[in-house]
């Protein structure tokens, strides 16, 4: 046993000694000179010399005028490769590197042109002097990006590699405008340009017939049964990478089709070959009874069409290329129904430039019927629809889409080109870093605001960590307003680790204290910036957290005409709580505080809280302005929510659910153990679950309920509300209070509850997705704290129509305005007299107008972060808590 421990250490220190070197490397050779007659290309991260990289590689290395250029390709297998690798191994000016190796990351840091398909990985950030192509590899007819479901959070590593593109590839209007500037949001924030001139790996199709012969000839060659009379048809599907189908069944299902086919169609005439997807092809390479039919993964895809005579796909945008053949197309979709409801289509199938089936018998009919010219003839019956569809979608792509690239890129020729550079659309642009996006009242304001800002007048982007995704955090990144741009931060900060003590200093010591070389840590804080966004710009910068020295030094590098920073909370006091005898934000926080000089606005929740703040951060702050801008609330969901069956979050009752037979547990012959422990542990939680609901929605006739929400901090002191409730209980039995929240001293609250015999009077519920639907159940809702910024769950009681007790913290007039609730002191005695005075009927509810507050509220947004407020606010218009009279 010493000894496998003694290994595994010396396996993470041989690990962790691999790492810093790479580390080292890389910081290295990003201060070395870049070579500037050195093109790198990479195509799906290293996976053969594919695509539109190496129909640029190949232009280039044809053209006269650019025979001083090197070129480097990054390949992930030199042996898979090394046909590739023979081709040139006499050519002086070709080299190749291994992806991710430590001779990748030289030639990344200091070639001149970088040439991709798809992204360079997330620790890539573009240096000055470097002009970087993004090719992508084709247009879509999946949906992308944005445009799929949850979709915008898969975009972080492409966002951010288009953001850093001088130039981006297209090849139609659609695709400019549908994927670039909607599905990925480039429109507001590109800087680079966008090259319309068709897709150079289309060039590829176009062969004489020597390249033709060639072609064949290579197929053959490498195990491809095909005779010299024999029409290759080429079925190209995409794979759908689903966790129901894995890339060996892939390939067997694959090779029925073809074998299908190959015996129902006129073999004298037509021979099916089948181009599979690179998840796919590793394995189906690997089957002998696939290689006499399977067209090797390193011939370019292109060039396989050109030899094709008729292409059979299904969902894959191979068919867009081949449209610049002329060619027949036709669509084999066994799984129409499936895919679409799952991924979503751009272009429905009854559009499509050719017929469309799921039956293979049919497919073969309408191969056989080529060429006869008539109804049988889908090449004569879809030429209309066909030549539409090319002139859509493949318009420029005649065979020399190469050399217009070249010209643009290499040459600096854009006058007789389409080359489209300016894609702002006369919006203000704000960036704004969202936090933790854990379920709290900062995240909760955070999403409110972005669900209350104006699109037509700003172009919005949000920040913040993809790190841990818990499903907490998953549920509030699917719940940020679809208007919003995602920059989810992945990867991290370069340079050498020379630097990681002196940045931890920095974080927890600030700026003053760290006693570290400024200026080289702020060189690396501007180089993460341009790894992150790119050469995107920003009208008003926004650290919405507040509590984070790491974002706080990175947003200050961004050039902005304004930066803010939030400041939710009396911050002072906040940097001094203490939880279980420690200070966790003491070090953070005053290292936040030591850059609050060079933001230009430091804006706190409510006014009083902002003169909280100013009087006791005023040291800090240099020519900054404290300002106020209270929240916005999203009374839609609050109230949408309200309604929600909390029932319906139970899973359904079947053999793995509470509710089923105890003596029925499935198929127990094929479960291991382990997932009937996990079987039976959800199991209890949802039996637990349920119990907690009937509990909560069951209050017995007359009881009247207290309810409050809130984390199980020391600033909530919910352990004060508990004593002060225990009065009120024990003078009046038909009362109960339900605690919303979770958070360190949950288990000591939970205690008290115990000690002071209230289990059956009080309800822990714990964190709750949906909180509005147990405060609806409520009669009252009580807020027992030391402080606060300005409590969020008070307007979310008051838009339910809850009446309202709270302690008298500094801010809490910014929720409570005058006649609204009623505010006693911070004590036990006070806060079980204000339970009793709503027992009484003597706490005020006006009714709240929220429509008015919300307007207010993000005028306050739009003058604190120093732009201009929609309109001049009337004299008469509400304030604070806006209350009206009716």
């Amino acid at each position: 046993m010493a000894r496998s421990k003694m290994g595994t250490k010396l396996r993470r220190i041989r690990h962790r000694i691999k790492v810093i070197r790479q580390f080292e490397s890389h910081a290295h050779w990003r201060e070395a000179k870049i070579e500037p007659d050195t093109v790198l290309y990479e195509s799906f991260s290293g996976n053969g010399m594919l695509c539109n990289p190496e129909a640029i590689f190949r232009e280039l290395l044809a053209a006269p005028d650019m025979k001083h250029l090197k070129h480097i390709w990054v390949l992930s297998d030199f042996h898979r490769y090394k046909r590739t690798i023979r081709e040139f191994a006499g050519h002086p000016n070709v080299s190749f590197v291994r992806y991710q190796s430590t001779a990748y990351y030289r030639a990344l840091a200091t070639s001149r042109y970088l040439v991709n398909n798809a992204t360079f990985p997330p620790q890539f950030g573009k240096r000055d002097g470097q002009v970087y192509v993004n090719t992508w590899h084709g247009t879509p007819l999946k949906k992308m990006g944005y445009d799929v479901e949850n979709g915008g959070a898969e975009t972080r590593n492409i966002i951010r590699n288009f953001v850093m593109a001088d130039y981006l590839l297209s090849g139609s209007e659609f695709m400019t405008k549908q994927m670039y500037e909607t599905a990925y949001k480039l429109r507001g924030i590109y800087r680079g340009a966008i090259v319309q001139e068709g897709f150079p790996r289309i060039d590829r199709q176009y062969l004489s017939a020597e390249e033709d012969a060639a072609a064949r000839a290579e197929l053959r060659e490498r195990g491809v049964v095909v005779g010299d009379d024999q029409k290759i048809v080429l079925y190209a599907p995409t794979w759908k990478g689903d966790s129901f189908q894995t890339p060996e069944d892939d390939a067997e299902e694959l090779l029925r089709r073809v074998q299908a086919l190959n015996e129902r169609i006129d073999t004298a005439k037509y021979r099916v070959l089948l181009r599979v997807h690179q998840q796919v092809y590793k394995y189906a390479v690997e089957r002998a009874d696939l290689r006499e039919i399977l067209v090797p993964n390193d011939m370019p895809a292109n060039v396989a069409l050109g030899v094709s005579e008729v292409l059979i796909s299904d969902y894959s945008s191979i068919f867009y290329d081949f449209l610049a053949t002329g060619r027949p197309i036709v669509f084999f979709v066994p799984d129409l129904a499936d895919y679409d409801g799952s991924r979503g289509l751009y272009v429905r199938p009854e559009e499509w430039p050719g017929p469309v089936t799921d039956d293979i018998g049919t497919l073969a009919g309408w191969l056989n019927g080529l060429g006869t010219g008539g109804e049988d003839d889908v090449s004569v019956t879809y030429a209309t629809r066909y030549e539409k569809t090319r002139q859509e979608y493949a318009p420029v792509d005649d065979g020399h889409a190469a050399s217009r690239v070249v010209d643009v890129v290499f040459r600096g020729r854009t006058a007789d080109r389409d080359v489209r550079t300016d894609l702002t659309d006369g919006r203000e642009s704000i960036l704004i870093y969202l936090g933790g996006m854990r379920t709290n009242g900062i995240t909760t304001s955070m999403l409110n605001l972005l669900d209350n800002i104006d699109y037509t007048r700003f172009d919005v982007s949000a920040f913040y960590s993809y790190r841990r995704r818990s499903r907490d955090r998953v549920k509030n990144e699917s719940a940020i307003n679809p208007n919003v741009r995602l920059f989810p931060y992945i990867g991290g900060i370069n340079g050498s680790k020379r630097f990681t003590l002196g940045r931890r200093k920095l974080l927890a010591r600030g700026l003053d204290g760290a006693k570290v070389n400024l200026d080289a840590h702020r060189a690396l804080f501007r180089d993460e910036w341009r790894r992150v966004f790119g050469a995107s710009q920003f009208d008003y910068i926004v650290d919405f957290s507040g509590y984070g020295p790491f974002w706080t030094y990175l947003f200050l590098e961004g050039e902005a005409k304004k930066h803010s920073i939030w400041l939710h909370n009396d911050l002072a006091a906040d940097r001094m709580r203490e939880v279980n005898g420690k200070r966790p934000l003491e070090a953070g926080l005053g290292a936040v505080f030591s850059t609050y000089r060079y933001f230009d606005r430091l804006v706190s929740v409510s006014p009083v809280l902002s003169d909280i703040n100013a009087e006791k951060l005023g040291k800090y702050a240099g020519n900054a302005q404290f300002v106020s801008a209270l929240n916005t609330v999203n009374f839609d969901r609050i109230l949408q929510q309200a309604e929600a069956d909390l029932y319906a979050e139970l899973p359904a009752e079947d053999g793995g659910a509470v509710g089923g037979d105890e003596g029925v547990v499935g198929d127990s012959g094929s479960e291991s153990p382990e997932e009937e422990a996990k079987r039976l542990l959800a199991r209890r939680e949802a039996a637990e679950r349920r119990a907690l609901i009937d509990r909560i929605l069951t209050p017995g006739d007359g009881v009247t309920t207290f309810v409050t929400v809130g984390r199980c901090s020391p600033e909530k002191n919910h352990a004060r509300l508990i004593r002060a409730f225990g009065l009120v209980h024990k003078e009046n039995p038909k009362t109960r209070l339900i605690v919303i929240g979770s958070g360190p001293l949950r288990t000591d609250l939970d205690a008290l509850v115990t000690e002071l015999g209230l289990d059956d009077a009080v309800i822990m519920a714990g964190q709750q997705n949906n909180p509005h639907a147990i405060m609806k159940v409520a009669d009252c809702f009580v807020l027992s704290s030391d402080y606060e910024g300005q409590p969020m769950v008070i307007l979310e009681a008051r838009v339910l129509g809850l009446p309202v007790v709270s302690t008298d913290f500094a801010s809490v007039r910014g929720s409570l305005s005058e006649g609204v609730g009623l505010v006693v002191p911070r004590t036990v005695e006070d806060l079980a007299g204000g339970m009793r005075e709503y027992l009484r009927g003597n706490v005020p509810n006006p009714p709240f107008d929220y429509v008015a507050y919300n307007r207010d509220a993000v005028n306050q947004f739009y003058a604190a972060i120093g732009a201009e407020p929609d309109g001049a606010r009337h004299d008469d218009a509400p304030v604070a808590g806006a209350e009206t009279s009716g």
